[in-house]
């Protein structure tokens, strides 16, 4: 998909019949609009974060951020549409921009486990080390494939496919860790439902349930589809096509990212957590009897 060298340069109009690096010319709405969603989802998670002194939120406004300078990059390309620097930067970014937003994932599951102190397969620190080691593992592996492969595009008769290949690895191997943290999150449930302790969740956590929920299944889409995208190569129909990128890729983050500005974690774990269950299992909620507990 590499361009010709005349329109690497400078910032040239598009040209009917003289393909850039994505195969078409991206849109400049879509990279509008995007940017802001993300911008704007970025800048309230700040706020959010400083108010709430929830610091561990700020992965979220980190994942939106690197979003934004992705989809900042395409906003350019769709100005200069045979700017290599641009393809470069979206490419490198959009790729691993989700892995901030799994790692604060991770950590709501801890919260809950911590909360409600039920024995499940890994301690909340637990949790957070494996699978934000898998998620580190992941963007390396994604970084150094996107890397060789965006190196690949942009030369003359580039190979892409060993960096594409490598991008795809980091891909599944980002989608395995999210089956397993799904699999432990539905075992922490199974216990919850099996000790009658569903009734300690508040509202907002029940909520916030629900938020993550769909945030996880949004990240997990986007995931398949990449998968499927790297695999058909650089000239495959869904690279280049950009409304399946449109709609599979941002359109899955933005509400992945945006959904916990609407239900923040940190308003749901405001109240402490109940004691551990006794020796007969009952639980007796501290909420009720004892001091409240900050969890930040």
């Amino acid at each position: 998909m590499s361009s010709s060298s005349s329109h690497s340069e400078t910032c040239q109009a598009w040209v009917d019949g003289v393909p850039g690096e994505y195969g078409y010319k991206p849109s400049l709405a879509a990279g509008i609009v995007l940017s802001s969603i993300f911008g704007l989802s970025m800048a309230v998670h700040i706020i959010q974060a400083c108010w709430k002194r929830a610091w561990w939120t700020n992965l979220f406004a980190i994942g939106a951020l690197v979003e934004l300078l992705g989809w900042a990059g395409r906003t350019w390309s769709a100005v200069c549409p045979y700017n290599k620097d641009a393809f470069l930067m979206q490419i490198s970014t959009l790729i691993i921009a989700p892995t901030f937003i799994t790692a604060g994932i991770y950590v709501i599951l801890g919260r809950f486990i911590e909360f409600a102190g039920v024995k499940s397969l890994l301690t909340p620190k637990q949790y957070l080390w494996v699978f934000c080691t898998c998620d580190v593992i992941s963007l390396l592996v994604q970084a150094v494939g996107g890397g060789m492969a965006s190196v690949a595009v942009s030369e003359t008769n580039g190979d892409t496919k060993p960096g594409t290949n490598i991008m795809v690895t980091g891909i599944i191997f980002q989608m395995f860790s999210i089956t397993v943290f799904v699999a432990c999150a539905a075992d922490f449930l199974r216990r919850l439902v099996r000790q009658n302790l569903l009734h300690l969740l508040t509202k907002e956590m029940r909520w916030l349930l629900i938020a993550t929920t769909a945030s996880v299944v949004l990240i997990y889409i986007r995931s398949i589809y990449r998968t499927i995208e790297l695999l058909q190569g650089w000239t495959g129909y869904l690279i280049t096509h950009e409304a399946y990128f449109v709609a599979l890729d941002g359109g899955m983050i933005a509400p992945a990212v945006m959904v916990f500005n609407i239900i923040h974690p940190s308003s749901s774990f405001t109240h402490g957590r109940p004691e551990k269950p006794e020796k007969g299992g009952e639980l007796r909620n501290s909420m009720m009897e004892g001091p409240y507990i900050e969890m930040r």
